[in-house]
């Protein structure tokens, strides 16, 4: 069993931050946990196209104009002000100055501010198109030379402790739902301990692993508002999951992703035999539209023409040399399938992508249950609303990152030693009389049913028929695999199968439940009011 003060379950931008803003104070011990082996290997490490700054003629409210409308009326003001304001200037303290992150320069030695689709200026800073993987090693390489953090990797959650469910004093039952850390696999030793904690941050990232087609790597599976679920927490905006529009279609490569930043710089969707189209949707933005308009607009000529996939033509719109130069990452991976990017359009079709919704948190971070945080992709800040702007999902990990971090740092101020519950408050885990070892095959077999599940039923498109049949299969699954998870061993496997059943039936009952089609969330039946194109 471990005690600390903070307990960070996620290594991405947002728990990294958070970690490295706590232990400023020496005093503070803090626990920073991730299932991988690598603990740069997260959504974060993923982002390609850049993260929002402020550029010499932008401001904040050009940035909150643009985020309230990509949201699709569905943001809430006062949290896109909140990054607006705060976080280029965070980006400049922390990423920059205190991690080391150089962003790209032009030749006098200026930012190179990029253009993304829904974007009135170009604010975006990339580091070629490895933007993520830069940042990610500079906040962790920090990180590691803060003494009084413990990163802990090939560590998953199982379940957060909460009282009074976890409790064995019966008269908890009375007081409100408060956390204090979290049951932890240990994937070595293949045994599960408490690690108790004043306070815990949920940073698990997303679940675009709940789709057949992902951009997201695999550890994306929904872990934290399953575990958060569980528990009692508030999801908000659940049906609004954001599928990027050009994931790479080819084999070998497939649901990698071709940053929007491609189409920032000139790049234009074609139908196979070459014709433009985008136009036909969304005749002011044509391929600069958001997201959600751009993938449904692909969705569809796909589906009225039999298309296997469309076609992203950069080639003819920016120089061979500034290709290779831009987009190095994108190049070298298109090369290693056979697809030269400066001579010949990429294949492409759309794929999940972001979560917009997710646990309920104030500008603080703060969940509905005490002492519980949730941080970066796993929570609804509010920011994205309908419709997730391009590159601002970072730059709001950073900023309530930080301010998740701030809050809890003043309340261990203010009470310096929070009671923790000792070894004898929480039960152990028990698996005693389990004999059966968790069958991969059985588990991949679930996890890809419910991947079909979610990208027919619950996906671009929806419909009141679709969504009522997924719920009815996803619930069915879920008795048969809580099942499955009373009588058998745990595995890192396991533990995600019933962490993605859970996720899963949460997104199919909010799609349902919104009957207005909205952003990213489109239904075929839907009520009027709130539709965007299609």
């Amino acid at each position: 069993m471990k005690t600390t003060d903070v307990l960070i379950i996620g290594s991405g931008i947002a728990g990294a931050t958070a970690a490295l803003q706590l232990a400023q104070n020496p005093h503070r011990r803090i626990i920073l946990i991730t299932r991988e082996d690598d603990p740069t290997e997260s959504n974060t490490r993923y982002a390609q196209g850049g993260i929002v700054g402020r550029s010499p003629d932008d401001s904040p409210d050009l940035l909150v104009h643009d985020i309230l409308e990509a949201g699709a009326g569905a943001s809430l003001p006062s949290a896109a002000r909140l990054l607006a304001e705060e976080g280029p200037p965070l980006l400049e303290e922390i990423l920059v100055r205190i991690a080391g992150v150089r962003f790209d320069r032009e030749e006098d030695g200026g930012p190179a501010w990029g253009q993304e689709g829904a974007h009135s200026r170009r604010r975006i800073l990339h580091v070629g198109d490895s933007t993520g993987r830069a940042i990610i090693e500079g906040l962790l390489n920090r990180l590691r030379q803060m003494p009084n953090v413990e990163l802990i990797t090939r560590a998953t959650a199982v379940d957060l402790i909460t009282f009074p469910h976890h409790s064995r004093d019966p008269l908890k039952t009375y007081e409100p739902i408060t956390c204090y850390g979290a049951y932890v696999f240990d994937r070595n030793g293949r045994a599960v301990h408490r690690t108790l904690a004043a306070y815990t941050i949920l940073a698990t990232g997303g679940l675009g692993r709940l789709y057949r087609n992902t951009t997201n790597p695999p550890g994306a599976r929904g872990d934290g508002l399953a575990m958060a679920h569980r528990a009692g927490a508030r999801i908000l905006n659940a049906e609004y999951i954001q599928f990027h529009p050009t994931a790479l279609a080819v084999p070998g490569a497939e649901g990698f992703l071709i940053s929007e930043a491609v189409r920032g710089e000139g790049g234009i969707l074609l139908t196979p035999e070459g014709q433009p189209f985008m136009h036909k949707y969304s005749p002011a933005w044509k391929d600069l539209a958001p997201r959600d308009v751009v993938a449904r607009a692909i969705h569809l000529e796909m589906e009225e023409h039999g298309y296997s996939h469309v076609l992203l033509d950069i080639a003819s719109h920016m120089p061979a040399e500034r290709i290779r130069e831009r987009f190095p990452n994108i190049y070298a991976e298109c090369l290693r399938v056979g697809i030269d990017i400066t001579r010949e359009p990429i294949p492409v079709v759309p794929a999940a992508h972001y979560f917009c919704g997710g646990v309920a948190v104030d500008e603080w971070g703060r969940t509905n249950i005490q002492n519980l945080y949730a941080v970066g992709e796993v929570a609804c800040t509010g920011v994205h609303g309908a419709n997730r702007l391009a590159s601002t999902s970072l730059l709001e990990g950073l900023v309530w990152g930080r301010r998740a971090a701030l809050d809890i740092e003043a309340r261990l101020a203010a009470w310096p030693r929070p009671w923790i519950p000792g070894r004898e408050d929480v039960p152990p885990w028990d698996e005693s009389g389990l004999t059966d070892d968790s069958d991969p095959a059985l588990i991949q077999g679930d996890m890809q049913t419910i991947q079909n599940i979610m990208w027919h039923y619950v996906g671009l498109i929806r419909s009141g028929d679709r969504l009522s049949r997924a719920i009815r299969e996803l619930r069915h699954m879920q008795n048969e695999i809580e099942t499955f998870y009373r009588a058998t061993k745990l595995s890192d496997g396991l533990i995600g199968l019933r962490n993605a059943v859970e996720a899963a039936l949460v997104i199919a009952q909010a799609a349902r439940h919104n009957r207005q089609s909205r952003g990213c969330h489109y239904r075929t039946d839907s009520v009027s009011g709130g539709d965007r194109l299609l």
